[in-house]
């Protein structure tokens, strides 16, 4: 590697442990709020009344740049996968809200990382940024499509929220390839659709967390958030391999998704659990 790819692989990963933590205080905020399947207009002022809601958001603010940095150095494959380390940190830091990780969980990790490595040994040089009308257009269109899935967050399951917000973060990423200079209306309009897809995954997240275990949120928002990017970084950006080293990046590719997947199935249980299961029935409706 580069010394530019150390330098953005290292504020992945710092990226990451900022991003995993985040997650867990995420969960502890919104699983207070009231109305969780509310419009994104209601959480937005919600959010902003509540100091624990916005010390996450500063929390992800100070991940995002380093994320940024990482986009910017590493093959977008690359960066996605080691901000997917976030997955082990959420894994282990959600243990002070949820009951212990079990052992599926812990080989589930397991995997997750075993395929981060091999995308690091096989990664290649990053794609230029790319700057012009028809990305930026591209990048609105998706995020109109990920409002319109958004419609229907009441019949949602939370991974299935997880799964969405994953895409908007995914868009977020791809966007930041798009934002350089010479500034120009292209750049303006890739520049504001990272916060824009922010935004949505951020509620549609928190939605998910509201609903299920952190791990069984985060894991499909791990998946979609690393393969997207993943498939547009080198169908479209340019982003490389070693050479001969291919094998090596779908293998980690599909370890690292299949991991997540079967954090993903074997969700932890929300504190409380044990006694709703056990309680009469009035008081299994009204948890519900």
């Amino acid at each position: 590697m580069t010394e530019a790819q150390v330098v953005g692989l290292a504020a992945a990963l710092l990226a990451a442990a900022v991003f995993g933590a985040a997650a867990v205080a995420q969960a502890q905020a919104v699983r207070r709020f009231d109305g969780a399947r509310a419009g994104l207009g209601h959480f937005v002022v919600r959010s902003l009344r509540d100091p624990r809601t916005m010390l996450v958001v500063v929390a992800y603010g100070v991940g995002f740049v380093l994320h940024a940095v990482s986009i910017w150095l590493l093959p977008l494959y690359l960066a996605q996968a080691a901000i997917a380390l976030s997955l082990p940190v959420t894994a282990l830091a959600s243990t002070r809200i949820e009951s212990g990780l079990t052992r599926a969980h812990r080989y589930a990790v397991g995997i997750v990382t075993v395929g981060l490595v091999l995308l690091g040994l096989g990664s290649g040089p990053a794609g230029e940024l790319i700057a012009d009308n028809s990305f930026a257009l591209w990048l609105w269109l998706g995020f109109a499509v990920l409002l319109g899935a958004s419609l229907g967050r009441r019949r949602w399951s939370g991974a299935t929220l997880g799964t969405l917000a994953g895409l908007g973060y995914a868009g977020s990423a791809i966007a930041v390839r798009g934002v350089g200079s010479p500034v120009d209306v292209a750049v303006v309009a890739a520049a504001l659709s990272v916060p824009a897809y922010g935004l949505v995954a951020f509620w549609l997240y928190s939605l998910g967390l509201h609903s299920t275990a952190v791990s069984s949120a985060t894991a499909p928002l791990i998946v979609m958030q690393t393969f997207g990017p993943a498939l547009v970084g080198v169908l479209v950006l340019g982003d490389g391999a070693r050479p001969g080293w291919t094998p090596a990046i779908v293998s980690g590719l599909v370890l690292s998704t299949l991991g997540a997947v079967w954090l993903s199935r074997s969700p932890l249980r929300t504190p409380g659990a044990a006694e709703t299961a056990s309680s009469p029935g009035p008081a299994r409706r009204s948890a519900r």
